[in-house]
C-alpha cells in the first residue's frame, strides 16, 4: 500500500476539483498488529482544515474552515497528504453555494473512507473565536523521571500499588507524545489525554510509556489505538478513553478519539494547534 501513497513524493498541485486525489488506507493493515483481536473501543477521527478555499459564482475567492469527522469503524482512513492535495484542488474551482462544496466533500470523503463522513464548513473569521483547550486533568510532564526507552515499550505500564484498593476516576495528560510518520519518517507531535475508571495507574510508568513512542513509526490514528489497547490489556480499567490533539501539518490537524464508553467528543483547539 505504501508505494501508492503520495507522502514523501514531489507532486504537482492541482487547483481544479479532483476527487481522484484521495488515497484511502485500510485500517485493517495496522489493526492486525494490535495486541487485542477484538477492539474494545468506539470513537472518531476529527480533522480540522485551516487552508480551505474555492471561488464563488463570480470568481471571488472564499476562505473557510473545515471540520471532518471520520468514524472509527470506517474500513479506511484517508492518507493525509492526499487529503491536503484534494482540498487544494478546490482552489480554482467555482461553486455557487457553500452547500455545494460541503456536499461534494462529504460525498468524496465518505466514498474514500467507506463510511459516512460528517463535513462542517465555517467562515474563516470564526478561527479567532474558537476556544482553546487547556488540557484535561493532571499534567504528567513535571514528573522528575529518568527516560531510557524511545522504542515502544508496553511493558512500562504498571498499576500504582500505593493507591491499590477502591477503583478511582482520573484524567491525565501529557504534551510529550511524539511519533514518526511511517512513510516519510517526519515527526508527529501531540498532546495526549488518558481518562479512566479502575485501578490506579502509576503516573511515572504511564509517562515513560508515552515517551517510548518517540521513535515509533505509525499513523496518528494507529498510535492512539495502540495506546488504548496497551492500557486496556495491561491495566484492565473498567472504562477508558484515550485521545490526542496532533499539531497541524499542511493546514490539517488530526485528532483521534478512542473510548470504551464515551460518545461525545470535544473539538477545542490545543495551544500548539
Amino acid at each position: 500500500m505504501s508505494h501508492e501513497l503520495l507522502l514523501g513524493k514531489t507532486v504537482l498541485y492541482k487547483d481544479q476539483y479532483d476527487p481522484k486525489l484521495l488515497h484511502p488506507v485500510p485500517r485493517a493493515l495496522n489493526r492486525a498488529h494490535l495486541p487485542l483481536t477484538t477492539l474494545p473501543f468506539t470513537g472518531v477521527d476529527i480533522w480540522n482544515g485551516y487552508e480551505l478555499s474555492w471561488l464563488n459564482g463570480k470568481g471571488k475567492p472564499v476562505v473557510a474552515l473545515g471540520e471532518f469527522t471520520v468514524p472509527f469503524n470506517s474500513p479506511n482512513l484517508i492518507e493525509s497528504k492526499s487529503f491536503k492535495l484534494y482540498l487544494n484542488s478546490f482552489n480554482g474551482t467555482r461553486f455557487n453555494e457553500w452547500s455545494d462544496v460541503q456536499q461534494k466533500m462529504q460525498q468524496d470523503l465518505s466514498a474514500a473512507a467507506g463510511a459516512d463522513v460528517r463535513v462542517e464548513l465555517k467562515p474563516a473569521s470564526e478561527a479567532v473565536m474558537r476556544p482553546q483547550w487547556p488540557g484535561d486533568g493532571l499534567c504528567l510532564d513535571e514528573l522528575d523521571i529518568a527516560c531510557t526507552d524511545y522504542a515502544l515499550q508496553p511493558d512500562l505500564l504498571a498499576l500504582d500499588q500505593a493507591r491499590a484498593g477502591k477503583p478511582i476516576r482520573e484524567t491525565l495528560h501529557s504534551q510529550l507524545l511524539k511519533s514518526n510518520c511511517p512513510v516519510t519518517g517526519q515527526p508527529d507531535w501531540a498532546t495526549v489525554v488518558v481518562r479512566y475508571h479502575g485501578a490506579a495507574i502509576d503516573h511515572a510508568s504511564l509517562l515513560r510509556y508515552i515517551v517510548s513512542f518517540r521513535n515509533h513509526a505509525e499513523f496518528h490514528e494507529h498510535c492512539i489505538e495502540r495506546m488504548f489497547c496497551d492500557i486496556w490489556q495491561r491495566c484492565q480499567p473498567q472504562a477508558l478513553t484515550v485521545f490526542a490533539r496532533y499539531t497541524r501539518r499542511g493546514g490539517l490537524d488530526i485528532n483521534p478519539y478512542r473510548s470504551s464508553d464515551e460518545t461525545t467528543y470535544d473539538n477545542r483547539r490545543a495551544a500548539r494547534q
